[in-house]
């Protein structure tokens, strides 16, 4: 860091003797002996004048060495003057340096601030993410109070795959200003790319009430809910019952009947037998929420067993039932039916109620 501020030191002084030689600040007759100065100290530490590069990395245009040392003196009068109107019998504060104001930066700390913010933009349009770093934390050192260079900070941190920094700079921008926008833009990416989608989604949908045209915002929004609900449903599958097991049958076969006669009654009657879940059908939204019989019916369809199931004589002549308005069977009583057991016993390998084995 110390290296790059004597190059953009030594820089802007060739740029001032480069300068004086063409606005007549120079007499002719020296200026081939001033040329010949830039060039020792342009090697000397390792400046090249006319790089287009050097020009990018080291410039302080639009400002200038004479227009801050303009500003300097000016402080400093201000200075002098503030503290001789003071009384003689209490001690002077030491005057600050240039860029330190209990007022906050000044114009010349601003302009060279905005300068090393552009320098950080051209660098993260290469992909030079440390050095983009390097030249915001610049900036925030000469002016804190500006949430857009830890914005653009945070997309950095972004780049080089440090989300947690970038988290913590966009947070930084959002408390200076809560009405900046790009601010939950950064911060949501943040912690999209953390898997944090849940805060993603948050950040995302705060900064679009700022600016609800925001394309970009809400293509991102979509794709952090769509995330989130992704995790949601891996996670509901992560508690699923495992095939196999306990009351469940053999090669994803139909449950225990009596096991889901004694799970249906404790959703609640309803429907055709009523009663406290004695033999009537549970409520259907209860039934479709409940997790196990959801469950179940996807591992049916998987596996070909509702297909099969409804081509029993049994089961087709309960639908049959139905159909004809003789109201739905008591599950227990189903449960109990022989010719039931035994085709539960068919979708569950010939074992059962548990015939299936239960583990280890």
């Amino acid at each position: 860091m110390a290296d790059v501020k004597k190059k953009q030191l030594v820089y802007n002084i060739i740029d001032f003797l480069r300068t004086s030689a063409q606005d007549g600040t120079v007499k002719e007759d020296d200026k081939e002996s001033l040329e010949v100065a830039v060039q020792c100290i342009a090697e000397s530490f390792g400046v090249d004048p006319d790089s287009s590069e050097d020009e990018k990395a080291y410039s302080i245009k639009p400002a200038s060495l004479l227009s801050i040392l303009d500003v300097f003196l000016k402080t400093k009068a201000k200075s002098s003057s503030s503290s001789s109107s003071s009384s003689s019998t209490s001690a002077p504060a030491p005057a600050a340096p240039p860029s330190i104001s209990s007022k906050g930066p000044g114009e010349s700390d601003k302009t060279r601030a905005e300068s090393l913010k552009a320098k950080g933009n051209s660098l993260m349009s290469q992909k030079l993410y440390d050095s983009a770093i390097e030249q915001y934390s610049e900036a925030i050192e000469l002016d804190g109070s500006n949430p857009v260079y830890y914005s653009n900070r945070a997309a950095a941190w972004g780049g080089l795959g440090k989300h947690e920094k970038a988290v913590e700079d966009a947070e930084k921008a959002l408390e200076l200003d809560p009405a900046f926008a790009k601010g939950y833009s950064r911060l949501g990416h943040a912690q999209f790319s953390m898997g944090e989608y849940e805060a993603a989604v948050k950040a995302y949908e705060d900064g679009l009430k700022l600016d609800s045209s925001n394309a970009n915002m809400k293509g991102a929004l979509a794709a952090a809910k769509a995330k989130l609900a992704e995790a949601s449903t891996n996670s509901v599958a992560d508690r699923e019952p495992p095939r196999g097991g306990a009351g469940t049958g053999g090669a994803g076969g139909m449950p225990d009947l009596g096991s889901l006669a004694s799970m249906l009654g404790g959703l609640g009657g309803g429907g055709g037998g009523g009663g406290d879940g004695g033999g009537g059908m549970p409520d259907l939204a209860s039934l479709m929420n409940n997790p196990q019989m959801m469950a179940m019916a996807q591992q049916m369809m998987a596996n070909g067993g509702l297909e099969r199931l409804m081509q029993n004589p049994t089961l087709r002549n309960m639908a049959e039932n139905v159909q004809n308005g003789g109201g739905m069977p008591d599950l227990s009583a189903l449960a109990s039916d022989p010719s039931m057991r035994d085709l539960a016993s068919q979708f569950m390998g010939g074992g059962g109620a548990g015939g299936a084995g239960r583990g280890a």
